[in-house]
């Protein structure tokens, strides 16, 4: 590209509206536009970015035996309505109706319309395994789209699909997958860690899952790891022990008065104990269609409730936060819950709770507590879960490693999504006994604009992006500073070497000064700058050449050009 005749322009203000680096950064270089809220066009610049990124990921998707097609943006309602998603979708999808006055909706994913395609042309399973994917537009109608191509309503995305006769052929071809995308993000030249994830509403109930997670420190989610145990998990599913001492007897189950002292750590500073040494009560509804009950959550004093893992031991039931007047009618006087003489609520521990130690607990009476409650002499019936949310600092449940906690950005997720779209559209296979079954099927996705955004939000610095080499919009920035139609030609020849020797080019003419060229070229954040100033050159001969994420300059002969910017692009 040559800018004086190309389609590019920076910008020196940063959008009101861009509040994290990569959605300024994308604004203010010139590769993206805003048309309305969460929707942008890709220009030049950030569209080739974009490219590559589909490239890479079309390459491995082929290499781990995927077959590319493409399916409709617009897919039918009725296919949605076969599953119930049609209204469990929500807000979030974008319905209309079509001069027949029949359902549609702009994909936001596309589960259905790839089991209707495989329903009407797949009758055996000696078909099986299948792989199909696609590289699409989605449209999800965010409430509050917001960071630019992190969290727009329309994005391209890559998803794929495949159908299996066994569970054992679906975990074969999960690991391929995995693999397939382990390597897309080496390719990239992206941090990133593969964390055990929840399937939420995808998954089906303990099947495989995982999100890929770029690491950035603007990144939305949480993950607990261990780079010695090789553990990594979404803090939501993270499973961690904890190592405290417990504490030992001291005399009788008795009450004590703690007057208007209704926290934890109000409580504990007032009779002089540590946290861990209290329990914490928390009060929760579970509710089905046919019945409702009360939970009674317990944890260590200084823990925080994991609700997810709550729901998990609650299959089938939506669990909430009780409220004031639910507590109220239960007899519970909030500050001061405890689990003696409760007889109308279950009552969970935390694994993290030692049964045999005392704990402060409340006595369900106002401005009172006991002290050394031992839950296993107390309590008959014992229920017991993981229920803590995972802190930095905690250990892996064999005690042998310390965690940490960092923060990503989720890119890709993977999911073996069992029979639940195969049996909610009649969609069968004959077996080898020649009976009818519901195939077993894999989903996996990667956001692709996401991916760019995130690879942003990785790589930069003060003065702008710090492209991967993989994925920048071009290899080299080509900044001439001269002013005499020699060196004009001079610099002319020099691009066209740079070009004919198959390197991407940004050549920078412009009729401006060194330090807005420079500033440019900082903001596009190209891997390498090749300069030639017309003064330093006519002292020495020599070009130079600028690595972008180091600082770092070098000086080359012409001759050596080409070598040395292979050599530096290859190493970065």
């Amino acid at each position: 590209m040559i800018l004086s005749k190309g389609f590019w322009q920076t910008y020196k203000e940063v959008p009101a509206d861009a509040t994290i680096a990569s959605h300024q950064l994308m604004m203010r270089a010139g590769l993206i536009h805003k048309s309305a809220a969460g929707l942008y066009n890709y220009l030049p610049m950030g569209y080739r970015s974009i490219r590559k990124v589909e490239q890479i990921v079309r390459e491995e998707m082929d290499k781990a035996g995927c077959y590319e097609m493409l399916m409709s943006v617009v897919t039918p309602g009725e296919l949605w309505q076969e599953t119930g998603r049609w209204e469990k979708m929500g807000g979030e999808m974008l319905k209309f109706k079509d001069k027949a006055d029949r359902d549609l909706c702009i994909s936001p994913t596309n589960e259905e319309a790839i089991t209707d395609v495989f329903r009407k042309t797949i009758k055996s399973y000696k078909d099986l395994p299948l792989s199909l994917y696609q590289i699409n537009t989605k449209f999800r109608d965010e409430i509050r789209p917001r960071f630019g191509l992190m969290r727009g309503r329309e994005f391209i995305m890559k998803d794929a699909y495949t159908f299996h006769a066994t569970k054992e052929c679906l975990d074969e071809v999960y690991d391929r997958m995995y693999e397939a995308y382990e390597n897309v993000f080496n390719r990239l030249g992206l941090e990133f860690s593969a964390v055990v994830a929840d399937g939420g509403a995808m998954a089906d109930g303990d099947a495989k899952t995982h999100e890929f997670q770029v690491i950035a420190d603007s990144g939305e989610d949480a993950i607990i790891y261990s780079n010695e145990a090789n553990y990594a998990a979404n803090i939501e599913t993270a499973k961690t022990i904890r190592k405290v001492e417990s504490a030992a007897k001291t005399g009788s189950m008795a009450e004590v008065s703690t007057p208007g002292k209704a926290t934890i750590k109000e409580v504990c500073e007032f009779l002089k104990k540590n946290e861990f040494h209290s329990l914490k009560s928390l009060v929760y509804k579970a509710r089905n269609d046919e019945e409702e009950k009360f939970i009674l959550v317990l944890l260590l004093g200084d823990d925080e409730l994991n609700e997810l893992k709550l729901e998990k031991v609650y299959p089938g039931y939506e669990v909430t936060t009780a409220t004031d007047t639910e507590l109220k009618a239960l007899g519970l006087i909030k500050g001061f819950i405890g689990p003696v003489e409760i007889s109308n609520l279950d009552i969970v521990f935390d694994t993290q709770v030692d049964l045999n130690a005392a704990y402060v607990v409340g006595a369900n009476k106002l401005d009172m507590h006991l002290e050394n409650f031992v839950p296993k002499e107390v309590i008959k019936q014992i229920k017991t879960a993981d229920l803590r949310l995972a802190c930095s600092g905690d250990y892996t449940v064999d005690g042998k490693h310390q965690v940490e906690l960092k923060r990503g950005i989720e890119v890709g997720h993977i999911f073996q999504l069992g029979d639940k779209y195969t049996k909610g559209m009649d969609a069968t296979i004959l077996d080898q006994n020649g009976k009818a079954m519901a195939p077993l099927m894999g989903c996996y996705g990667i956001g692709v604009t996401r991916l760019v955004a995130a690879a942003i939000e990785q790589n930069h610095d003060e003065n702008g992006i710090i492209w991967p080499a993989a994925i920048a919009p071009y290899n080299v920035s080509f900044v001439a500073i001269v002013k005499s139609e020699e060196y004009k030609e001079k610099a002319n020849e020099l691009y066209k070497t740079l070009i004919n020797s198959g390197l991407e080019v940004v050549y920078d003419d412009r009729k401006a000064g060194p330090g807005f060229k420079f500033k440019d070229a900082d903001l596009l954040g190209l891997p390498l700058q090749v300069v030639l100033g017309e003064r330093d050159h006519k002292e020495d001969g020599m070009l130079e050449i600028r690595i972008r994420r180091s600082g770092e300059k070098i000086k080359v002969s012409q001759e050596d050009l080409i070598s040395k910017v292979n050599e530096l692009l290859k190493e970065l």
